[in-house]
């Protein structure tokens, strides 16, 4: 049994909503559903009753849900002991991030933060952007840094999650050039002649902005798909052979389009084949986890975070907002 389902039930039996709970877990509301069916199995009887609306539990559920706070409580205080245990004299701070911005952005970051803010030591957690935002929900990360834009938001409570923004990320086509320098390919295409593209697999987060650009596209695009992965760098490497084109964040490929090794796959007459993301990080605030805040009912089981507050974490908290505050116009 995975105590993910118990935090997945404890927010069921609080929500009594299947599609809230989905979205609080970050899940789809089928992967939230099997999950529940799983703890089912596990229990042996049904925890649920399906047949009211709003959901309410069985009283085999209510049973559950009363032990489950308690458990899920021991655990993470547990956990919180042992993580003080390996962390003390450390004082690292751990960042989840999605794999693209783990090797695009967060590198020079990094760079930049020692020369302007001082030294830091820091773990760095990569991940698929809906794990890295888990990492933060379930407190195993002190900052999670990740892409935003309004038609993609990420469900996190501003009443429990703050963020600050760290710059903007855009996103648009490349590909490979010809020996004169031009683009291999290059966009619209034609009905008959679709150009290779190669795309995001099924809910990546950049696959999601790639299909807002060409939705709002005012040219039809034609393209043929002929390769996906979940990764921009894995992208990249077959724009670099030749294999079509891909949409991809500039931090990728700013060097290699300095090298010539990459160019536009957008005529300029097509400027809306680019989108504006901006990169953001996000924490836990500070205030969930004074002793004796109650948290909101959907949280209190797993609102209990397995980091002791760190001097150095909040003094780079600090310094990013006062950063953030200075380069934003009056």
């Amino acid at each position: 049994m995975d105590t993910k389902w118990l935090e997945d039930f404890v927010s069921l039996a609080e929500t009594r909503s299947f599609s809230r709970s989905a979205q609080l877990r970050h899940v789809t509301q089928p992967a939230f559903s099997r999950r529940i069916q799983s703890l089912e199995a596990w229990a042996g009887t049904d925890l649920v009753d399906r047949s009211s609306y709003p959901t309410r539990l069985t009283p085999a559920g209510q049973t559950l849900y009363d032990q489950s706070l308690e458990v899920l409580q021991a655990l993470q205080s547990t956990r919180a002991m042992m993580r003080g245990h390996t962390a003390a004299g450390q004082d690292v701070i751990e960042f989840a991030v999605p794999h693209t911005l783990a090797f695009t952005f967060f590198p020079a970051w990094v760079s930049g933060l020692r020369e302007a803010f001082g030294p830091i030591k820091s773990r760095l957690i990569a991940l698929n952007v809906h794990d890295a935002v888990l990492r933060l929900v379930e407190g195993s990360c002190d900052l999670l840094i990740a892409y935003h834009h309004p038609h993609q938001p990420y469900q996190l409570d501003a009443d429990r999650y703050e963020m600050v923004s760290l710059g903007d990320e855009v996103v648009a086509p490349y590909v490979k050039p010809d020996a004169d320098g031009n683009p291999m390919f290059t966009l619209p295409g034609k009905a008959g002649q679709p150009l290779p593209y190669l795309g995001y697999a099924p809910g990546a987060y950049l696959g999601q902005m790639v299909d807002l650009i060409l939705k709002q596209s005012s040219t039809p695009i034609h393209f043929d798909r002929v390769y996906e992965t979940d990764m921009a760098e894995g992208l990249k490497a077959m724009a670099l052979e030749g294999h079509g084109i891909a949409f991809l964040p500039y931090s990728a490929v700013k060097k290699d389009l300095r090298a010539k090794k990459l160019v536009s796959a957008a005529p300029a007459s097509m400027t809306d084949m680019a989108l504006t993301m901006d990169i953001r990080a996000y924490r836990e605030r500070p205030s969930v986890k004074e002793p004796g805040k109650t948290l909101a009912p959907s949280h209190r089981a797993v609102a209990v975070s397995g980091h002791a507050p760190k001097s150095t974490a909040k003094a780079l908290w600090d310094y990013l907002l006062a950063q953030a505050r200075s380069s934003t116009p009056p």
